[in-house]
């Protein structure tokens, strides 16, 4: 988030850094596992940066975003208040950007869940995918079928604790 928003409110960082993120943010995060096998192994280093790739970038670009969309306005009322920075970051730009963030967030939350069952299914020594692939290559279709029930189940739960969480924070908005 702090990367989407630096990005967003600053044209050096986003000069220097957008060509880069536009072209990483591009490359599904699954082809990126041989690559991180052969750094890290398969471990939970492993698992923790390869997730983290899939869940950086919807945040970053709602951030971005979200800081884009913000009236100008509503930026030049602030500095012809002499707003300290960091009160229009705090008391403007945050709860303004609010409900976007947070749908990058349920985005990020999906694909990291996604990639880290898959990167378990690919190559793991445990965990969700693992216990799936273990149960396919014995031919146990109940253990695939409780794993698969099981990653919809925790997907849900993630999707909704975001959904309560934002609701929290952002009470003001219209349902």
């Amino acid at each position: 988030m702090a990367f989407g928003v630096a990005m967003a409110l600053s044209e050096i960082i986003e000069k220097l850094f957008s060509p880069l993120f536009n072209a990483v943010r591009q490359v599904p995060s699954i082809a990126f596992i041989p690559v991180f096998i052969l750094m890290l192994g398969v471990d939970e280093t492993f698992k923790i940066v390869i997730v983290a790739k899939a869940a950086f970038f919807p945040v970053a670009l709602a951030a971005f975003n979200a800081v884009k969309e913000i009236p100008q306005a509503f930026i030049e009322v602030a500095r012809a208040y002499r707003l300290p920075f960091r009160h229009m970051v705090t008391k403007l730009i945050l709860p303004s950007t609010i409900p976007p963030m947070f749908t990058g967030m349920r985005i990020s939350l999906t694909r990291a869940w996604i990639v880290l069952v898959a990167a378990e299914l690919l190559a793991a020594d445990s965990g969700l995918g693992q216990m799936m692939e273990m149960g396919r290559q014995m031919f146990r279709i109940d253990i695939v079928m409780a794993g698969v029930m099981l990653t919809g189940a925790v997907g849900f739960s993630l999707d909704r604790g975001c959904q309560l969480v934002e609701n929290c924070l952002a009470r003001w908005k219209t349902q």
